[in-house]
């Protein structure tokens, strides 16, 4: 559904903000690619456009794409903005520049709902999901675009039913430009784990869109020009598990009538192992990566952050079942817990060994609002703010010591051979659990094509002038011979990303938190 219609039409300018480079923005992967810029489109921006009246005019632009240009500016009578703590310096940059022509700007998003202290510059503070502060600001903005004396903060009390979104206006965005699609099923997470905030901002009982809202979106991605993958950007995919039972066959029956021309991918918890019949129907529906977070191996220290639903199994146990039905298992891991020893970072290696998973995103610990963790090291005078940290914590360990260890782990974990070792691990025995349809929209000349492009601009760009080529040809030549050419592709586009990536992480010239406030080119406030 849209908002309803206003007697004043109004031209907004949708403006999402550069990333930070992070492990999960995969930019080195880009040159590789097609001519792909960005790495997913955003879910919230594209879903407040979609919900905008009908006779509003929405631009959309992403400056991981490109700059809002000052005819942009010109053309709008206001701007919204939406974005993570990790690009508040890009959005207050693009707040400065749409003052610049006197342009009120909105910002949303998990953010500023979290901290709408961080955002003094904006002219409208809306805090919390889709619902009536939507309406509320639609209202003003339809009366007046001018900028408001003050400050206007408005909070959503009432969150409009998923079932009632619109499809995200995928159309206003260039969509073959992106990594990967990006489709949202449900909002919220049951569990509790110390460090998360989704349960603060999104609430414990998860809410859903119908499995028909989902295979409309996905009809949507596929007319708008997506190609390869999409990605469930749920907080947790079997947050409901029956309704994760619900949607699958739908996902099924949709990949059957589209040809399987994408694989899907999605997070949840590692507990997923203990539900076979949820993963035969994710591996029918081709579901190739789940992204869990492991944290750690330890389990006194899984305890103690209240994540006990990760040892229903034994972790490795878990990590084999996954891979029994074709799922390769991506895990987030943290450094910095108050149970850590001096060993830990060796016993972390030890673990990325033994679990022959290719991608770890390895994190430094940070402690975000609404959060228990905050509450707890807040209470305790254990947080930093000050200018310059990889983690607002004040670890139990030395600070330094912990940081040096997160940038060994990150050289050791993704040297080249090491990696491409673990890729080859997933190739011989993961890869050979998924469905493997073969269909004719899949041998279409536009993928082939596509194909085509990557495998010259990896044979060039790594294989040619590359520093890891004796690696690199070693691996590819086998897959070469055995015909494994889509993975191939599929294993250095991540790994090319993942090691110069290490290497930025390894020599500190890149922040160790997807959540870190450093911000060296921080844009102040007005």
């Amino acid at each position: 559904m849209r908002a309803e219609g206003r007697q004043t039409a109004r031209r907004i300018l949708c403006v999402f903000p550069r990333y930070t480079s992070s492990f999960g923005t995969f930019e080195y992967a880009y040159p590789l690619t097609d001519g792909v810029q960005a790495f997913m489109p955003p879910q919230g921006l594209l879903l407040i456009a979609a919900y905008m009246p009908a006779d509003w005019e929405v631009r959309f632009i992403d400056e991981n794409i490109r700059a809002a240009t000052a005819e942009d500016f010109l053309w709008a009578e206001a701007v919204f903005v939406s974005g993570m703590h990790i690009q508040r310096t890009q959005m207050n940059d693009i707040c400065h520049r749409a003052h610049a022509y006197d342009l009120a700007v909105a910002i949303g998003g998990p953010s500023v709902s979290s901290c709408p202290e961080y955002y003094p510059a904006f002219d409208y503070l809306h805090c919390g999901e889709l619902g009536d502060a939507t309406d509320r600001l639609i209202d003003i903005l339809a009366a007046n675009t001018a900028r408001p004396e003050r400050q206007v903060v408005l909070k959503t009390a009432d969150r409009l039913d998923m079932t009632k979104f619109p499809i995200p206006a995928y159309e206003l965005a260039e969509i073959p430009r992106y990594f990967l699609g990006s489709i949202q099923y449900s909002s919220g997470c049951p569990y509790q784990c110390e460090f998360c905030d989704i349960p603060g901002l999104y609430g414990r009982n998860p809410r859903l869109k119908s499995p028909e809202q989902i295979t409309a979106e996905l009809d949507k991605l596929l007319e708008c020009g997506i190609m390869g993958s999409v990605y469930f950007v749920d907080d947790n995919f079997i947050g409901n598990r029956k309704a994760a039972l619900d949607l699958l066959p739908h996902l099924v029956e949709w990949q059957k009538k589209t040809g399987y021309v994408l694989r899907l991918s999605c997070e949840a918890t590692l507990n997923i192992a203990k539900r076979p019949e949820i993963l035969a129907l994710m591996r029918d529906s081709l579901f190739g990566t789940i992204f869990c977070g492991i944290e750690t191996p330890d389990p006194v220290a899984l305890k103690a952050m209240k994540k006990d639903h990760n040892m229903v199994l034994p972790i490795m146990e878990s990590i084999e079942v996954l891979n029994s039905f074709g799922m390769e298992v991506v895990s987030g891991i943290i450094l910095g817990l108050d149970t850590d020893r001096p060993e830990t970072g060796q016993a972390l290696l030890d673990f990325v060994d033994a679990s022959k998973i290719p991608l770890l995103t390895i994190n430094l610990l940070q402690a975000l609002p609404q959060t228990p963790l905050w509450d707890r090291l807040k209470k305790a005078d254990r947080l930093n703010e000050e200018e310059g940290r990889d983690s607002n914590v004040d670890f139990l360990l030395p600070y330094d010591d912990v940081v040096r260890s997160w940038r060994a782990c990150m050289g050791s974990a993704y040297q080249p051979q090491k990696l491409l070792d673990r890729y080859e691990y997933q190739i011989t025995h993961t890869y050979p659990n998924r469905i493997m349809p073969r269909t004719k929209e899949q041998m279409s000349w536009k993928n082939i094509r596509m194909g085509l492009i990557m495998l010259r601009n990896i044979f060039w760009k790594v294989g040619v002038l590359g520093d890891y080529k004796a690696a690199f040809w070693k691996f590819a030549l086998r897959r070469l011979m055995r015909g494994e050419i889509e993975y191939l592709i599929s294993s250095i586009m991540v790994a090319q990303h993942l090691i110069m990536f290490s290497r930025d992480a390894s020599q500190g010239t890149t922040s160790a938190s997807y959540y870190s406030m450093k911000m060296p080119d921080a844009v102040p406030a007005e």
